[in-house]
This record gives C-alpha cells, structure tokens and sequence, in this order.
C-alpha cells in the first residue's frame, strides 16, 4: 500500500475506501451484503493496508423514511414501515472496524443544513459516538455553501478543532475558491477537497490538483471507477439495473458508446500487465502524488 506524504499524524492511504453504499437499499445488494459482506470488506481492507475509510451522516437517510442520521456510520436502524428492505441493514462502519478503529484515519462529513454555530459542535460528537472513537481525523463539509452560510459553519468547526475534538478540515465538491474560502473562515487549512475524480471527469486536473500539490493539500476521488463502469462491466448490452448507476450520464446508451474505446484501451494495458481495468483505473487516478482514491466495494474480491 502507498501513503500520503502529508504529514498527518495517522498515515492516510492512497486507495481509501468509501461506504456510500454500505447502508443504502438503493444499491440493491441485498441484507446478506448489509449484514456480513460489508464488514468482511472492511476487514480485508485493513489487512491489505488500507488506512482512510470514508463516511457520512447523511450515507443511508432517507429524509421522509428515517428519522436518524448516521446509519451507515453507526447508528442502529430504524424501522420504516412496512418495507423490510429498510429494516435490515446493519453494516456500521465503527462496528466493522472494530478494535481497529484508532489504528484507521476515518473521514465523515457534516451536511451544512442548519445556521446556528453549534449544530457542528453536537453533530460531530455524534458522528463520534456512532463510530466509537473520541476524535473524528477528518471532518468535511459536505457541499460547502448549501443552505447554512460557510461562515457560521467554519466557525464550529474551528471551535471543535481547538477543543480537540476534529484532527482535520476538509470539504466535499468544493470549487477552488470554495475551498480557499473556507481556509480563511477556518483560519488554518482545510486539508482535503472530496471531489470526483476519474479517467472520464477530469475538471479537478484545471486547478484543484495543482492548489493540493503546491499547498500540502489532498484530493480525496470519488467515483475513481465511475460506479463501475471504468471495470469493464457495463456496455451497452449490459446496462446497470440498481436505481443508483441506472440514474448516473455515464450509463445511457450514448455514453457507453462513447465510452468504447476508453475501455478498448484499458483493457490492452490491464492484460499486458496481468491487471484488471479496476486496477489500471486506479492506478492512473493515484499517479497524482496529492490524490487519494475511494472507491467502493460490492465484495471481498
């Protein structure tokens, strides 16, 4: 495994992994994935060195369904009416890290929904409780500037860096001058930017990548492998079924189409190297020496 040169006090990964889809029916990967086989992805991922595991509060709440957040961080389910798919889903992260968790550089996100300045204050500790650790290593800003002023959000979380509580700042689709804004409303760096990073979306390369390298910032990818199509296994004759891909551009027919000669070429360079496409595709996004990659996982393999 590689490693951030960042000079963090827990080493972060450069092939992080990300848990969208670890309490989220809309996958369609069924309770048995819930229930065992997130887990046992999150152990092989620490035995394979992996360090930066990625979450949110807002991973698996469904505003009108849920009455809690956090369920993929931690939180017990919460029943739902009548639909048992929404009943079964126990795959925590802070669970499956088990006594693992101080050893792992964990990143979870505040949604800035609300104004008031101690909204992160008692968010932060909860997304704490429910992963089982005394101090968040990364605290992100999930879509900075969204309903709540930057201003008074920054200002919580600078108060829960100073009370020891968050390590790292980060923010989540965060534009380059987003970013440098709330440097300045944190008042110290913001050290991450979560943005969408592949082969096929490349807007981060224009000034996000060049800021982090020159800064001692990082780029944390997500969708590295595009919901899996830069795996190879969709085409046009294979479209996805699950409401997640089957709603994403890149699987309409148009641009699987386009997408041909992309994957041609991947596939050349993965069998002359006894590679997958998975893993030439993340070895491109990593190449970056400020870039981190989360990709998600639908297995142990």
């Amino acid at each position: 495994m590689r490693y951030l040169d960042i000079g963090t006090s827990k080493r972060i990964s450069k092939i992080g992994l990300g848990t969208h889809q670890f309490g989220s029916p809309d996958w369609d990967y069924g309770e048995r994935y819930a229930g065992q086989e997130a887990r046992s992805i999150v152990r092989r991922a620490l035995e394979l060195g992996v360090t930066l595991f990625d979450t949110a509060e807002i991973y698996g709440f469904r505003p009108r369904r849920m009455a809690r957040r956090g369920v993929v961080e931690g939180v017990a389910p919460v029943r739902c009416g009548q639909d048992s798919r929404f009943r079964a889903w126990r795959a925590h992260l802070g669970d499956a890290l088990g006594e693992m968790r101080e050893s792992a550089f964990l990143a979870t996100k505040l949604y800035p929904g609300e104004p008031a300045v101690p909204v992160p204050e008692q968010r932060a500790i909860a997304s704490a409780n429910r992963l089982g650790i005394r101090c968040l290593d990364l605290y992100q800003v999930h879509q900075p500037g969204r309903i709540a002023p930057r201003s008074s959000i920054m200002r919580g979380v600078r108060a829960l860096q100073e009370a020891g509580m968050v390590s790292e700042v980060g923010v989540s689709n965060a534009s380059l001058e987003r970013w440098r804004a709330a440097e300045r409303e944190l008042g110290s760096p913001v050290l991450s930017n979560q943005v969408g990073y592949s082969l096929v979306t490349r807007s981060a390369e224009h000034d996000l990548l060049p800021f982090a390298e020159s800064h001692g910032r990082v780029v944390i990818a997500y969708r590295p492998l595009e919901l899996g199509l830069l795996a190879g296994r969709y085409h046009h004759a294979n479209r996805p079924a699950n409401p997640i891909r089957a709603g994403y551009p890149l699987f309409i027919p148009q641009n699987l189409e386009r997408a041909r000669g992309l994957i041609a070429t991947l596939r050349e360079v993965a069998d002359t190297h006894a590679a997958t496409l998975a893993q030439v595709a993340l070895a491109w996004v990593i190449r970056h020496p400020a870039v981190a990659a989360i990709p998600g996982a639908s297995s142990v393999e």
